[in-house]
């Protein structure tokens, strides 16, 4: 193409654009907190061929996806099938998609009589069917039949307007049908705002201008992202981490995921080969996830700087052998899959990690609290909402920074669910929602903190599915960094001693029962002992850490709130010597 670089910086944005104008359209029109305030909603736009040409800044995790999903969209639906006014679903999990709750709805968009491309949608429905309310149970079912409604590829819409017997079928199979019905609505209506601004782009500029552009944009990340690659030192470099189990019982063992990653010049192959096999239980992930989180780690090596497109993945191959837990046979069970999803993205930093650690993390918390919680509202209503407070727990520390405490990061993008919403529509009072003291890893720089919760269930009876991580297994830490603490769970009845639970279960909450979580922070780098003593003396001022932890991991003295320097020095010439890696 024949264009200068103003031009197709132009053309960038102008498609950026409109995928984040469709996004906005999405998470302000839609009924469920999931996706108005965890933001757990994706859009994008395809061309011809079902290439990603841009997709909006939300969730990381649904990149390989819907990069799946465009290529079955162009597939089924070419020119000459699909048809102007075509609205086009599916959450198949085993046939591009992610789980059941994940429902994707896509549109074709025509200029001049051609099909030039497709927009797209993928929302977190809040409930989709199944044994468990939320439709996102680890232990409520032992085949994906079980699991809820499973839509294959097909015709929601035809002229403009959408099918009310198809989408009557559809929400007739959730526990929150009205709130499925506007969340499909919305969808559908961000999706015929993104075909007419595509259409305009096209109008304005004309096809061939717009297509060569595209196609340019495309080889422009693909530069950009193998340039970034050839940085990093040929070889092959191995890593395993582990699950805590998989939530089937008491003797459950833990399953490790095992990635191996080779680089060769400009190209990357990631191999989960030793990865453990699949299970009863619905932790197990379909293998176009896991290749979203292999797709979010090269994201992460160039930055904004490369086009969100998918040519950034051409040098980029995955190998994740059938019959493992990230690449199971139907019909395994996969709606609590974020569970080894987590510890596929750890397992990722921690063979990054090895080749380049001065770009990467200790490992971030490693699991997910979002909780949903069913039950029926005084007007007999079925609900389904998640628990408040923080999604996850820390970040990793960076070399030359600490991790941030209680923030989303890495695969899931997502915002924390305010505890107003959740007491506005539960009955449940937050008595307590704070940083946990020590439960960021120490080191030269220190992990993020994770958090403490204590939760009161008041009236009627509600059922919470758990699918946590991180009980047996904490978060390590890099170059010396030293791992954040485990997570715990615990159910306080009145009466009645604490009693822990698995990270991965469903629980009945009566009034009176207290939810207690202790969410891990995350691991931390460099020797604890290279930590400045006046960054020691601020985290203790700030409750992020304790004196006795000041003095024994640190070999730091405060007295009165001020650094004892001769005692600080000797401290740390009695500490050891680090060899944690």
């Amino acid at each position: 193409m024949d264009a200068d670089p103003i031009s197709l910086e132009v053309l960038r944005g102008r498609l950026d654009a409109i995928v984040q104008e469709m996004q906005v359209i999405l998470l302000k029109s839609s009924y469920s907190t999931i996706v108005s305030e965890l933001l757990d909603a994706t859009s994008a736009m395809f061309d011809r061929r079902g290439q990603t040409i841009a997709q909006a800044v939300s969730i990381p995790i649904h990149l390989g996806v819907l990069a799946e999903l465009g290529r079955r969209f162009a597939a089924k639906y070419p020119q000459g099938v699909a048809q102007s006014g075509d609205l086009y679903v599916v959450n198949d999990p085993y046939a591009g998609g992610t789980h059941l709750p994940d429902i994707a709805i896509a549109a074709p968009v025509f200029h001049q009589g051609q099909l030039i491309g497709y927009v797209a949608t993928m929302c977190h429905h809040a409930d989709v069917g199944g044994a468990a309310p939320g439709s996102v149970s680890a232990v409520g079912a032992y085949d994906h039949f079980a699991e809820g409604l499973r839509i294959p590829m097909i015709r929601i819409g035809v002229g403009g307007a959408m099918l009310q017997d198809v989408l009557s079928l559809i929400t007739a199979n959730s526990r929150t049908s009205f709130n499925m019905r506007a969340d499909l609505q919305a969808q559908a209506a961000a999706c015929g705002v993104g075909l007419q601004r595509l259409q305009l782009l096209f109008e304005e500029q004309g096809a061939h201008q717009v297509e060569a552009g595209m196609e340019w944009l495309l080889d422009y990340a693909d530069r950009l992202t193998r340039q970034e690659i050839e940085t990093i030192p040929d070889g092959r470099y191995s890593f395993t981490d582990y699950l805590d189990d998989d939530g089937s019982g008491p003797d459950a063992k833990p399953v490790p995921i095992c990635v191996t990653m080779t680089v060769s010049g400009s190209t990357l192959h990631f191999d989960f080969t030793g990865t453990g096999a699949q299970v009863r239980t619905a932790i197990n992930n379909v293998p176009y996830s896991v290749v979203s989180v292999v797709y979010f780690m090269v994201r992460t090596l160039v930055g904004e700087t490369a086009p969100n497109n998918d040519g950034c993945y051409r040098g980029v191959t995955v190998q994740i052998p059938e019959g493992t837990i990230l690449n199971p046979r139907f019909p395994a069970p996969v709606a609590a899959r974020s569970a080894s999803l987590r510890r596929v993205i750890d397992a990722l930093y921690g063979v990054m990690a090895l080749a380049i650690p001065e770009k990467m993390t200790g490992a971030n918390c490693g699991q997910t609290s979002l909780i949903p919680i069913g039950m029926h509202d005084e007007c007999g209503n079925f609900v389904v909402v998640s628990l408040g407070g923080p999604f996850v727990g820390g970040m990793g520390a960076r070399a030359d920074k600490d991790g941030i405490d209680c923030t989303d990061h890495d695969c899931s993008n997502a915002f924390s669910m305010p505890i107003e919403v959740s007491e506005a529509a539960l009955p449940i009072l937050f008595h307590r929602v704070e940083l946990w003291t020590d439960s960021g890893g120490a080191g030269r720089s220190r992990g993020g903190l994770g958090y403490h919760l204590d939760a009161e269930w008041q009236r009627g009876e509600g059922l919470a599915s758990l699918r946590r991580e991180r009980q047996k297994f904490a978060p390590w830490g890099i170059r010396g960094g030293h791992p954040g603490p485990l997570c715990r769970t615990v159910l306080a009845s009145a009466g009645q001693p604490p009693r822990p639970l698995t990270p991965k279960c469903q629980t009945t909450l009566e009034p009176g029962d207290h939810l207690l979580l202790w969410t891990t922070g995350s691991g931390g780098y460099g020797n604890p002992a290279e930590r400045d003593v006046q960054r020691v003396l601020e985290d203790v001022l700030d409750g992020r850490v304790s004196d006795e932890a000041a003095r024994s991991v640190y070999g730091v003295a405060i007295r009165a709130g001020r650094v004892d320097d001769a005692a600080t020095r000797r401290l740390r010439a009695e500490l050891p010597a680090d060899i944690n890696t």
